[in-house]
């Protein structure tokens, strides 16, 4: 087998602190108890199995973690594709005086989404109080952080959205209403990644949209 040269070393930290690890603990079995235990095969394989532990637990952590925040970002686009329905099935003239007010497909659009983040027992940090703001065009949006960790939950609706469809070989363009919920996630995996001498930060957030074509 070739040698560990010093680039290799560097393009693996992880493996060269477990080596490291794995010396240190060997090193201290034989000071405690003695050069005869040290090389009993059981001792070996209780240093090793100490050395690789952390690794066990990142991995496992790692596992559940990933599929928790794949879980939430699922439960996250049905919500997403619920509120665009609502809102897409509304009428679209209450949009005419959106500057007096929030239209009732829009706060429709905000209820179906609370209400299906409470039904799937998630936070929905604080959204139910929150007023939407229009922006520009026809899109509103809120942000509440309730109970949430970091910047707690972004609503995003747009009534305009206009998405490009081939029909017939042509390129045809369509009214929609798109939906973007932005929630945040935190994630037990990074702290448990310093077990291996490395930080890795995932995202601090999960963002998903929705697009529901405008029936009226």
């Amino acid at each position: 087998m070739t040698p560990m040269g010093p680039r290799s070393r560097t393009a693996f930290p992880g493996l060269v602190l477990l080596r490291s690890n794995l010396s240190r603990a060997r090193a201290t079995l034989r000071g405690v108890f003695g050069h005869s235990l040290f090389t009993n095969e059981q001792a070996s394989q209780i240093a090793e199995f100490a050395v690789s532990l952390p690794l066990l637990v990142v991995m496992v952590v790692g596992i559940f973690d990933f599929s928790g925040a794949f879980a939430l970002k699922q439960k996250l686009a049905n919500a997403a594709r619920e509120g665009a329905r609502a809102a897409a099935a509304d009428p679209a003239n209450d949009l005419s005086g959106a500057l007096s007010g929030v239209p009732v497909s829009v706060s429709d659009a905000y209820q179906v989404v609370d209400n299906y983040l409470q039904s799937e027992k998630i936070n929905d940090c604080g959204l139910n109080g929150a007023t939407p703001t229009q922006g520009s065009g026809l899109t509103w949006s809120s942000t509440s952080t309730g109970t949430c960790p970091g910047s707690g939950i972004t609503f995003s609706i747009n009534r305009g959205c206009v998405t490009q469809q081939t029909l017939a070989g042509t390129s045809t363009s369509m009214v929609a209403t798109c939906v973007t919920i932005t929630y945040p996630y935190a994630w037990r995996f990074t702290f448990v990644s310093t077990l291996m001498g490395r930080t890795i930060m995932g995202p601090s957030s999960l963002t998903t949209t929705a697009v529901a074509y405008n029936e009226n």
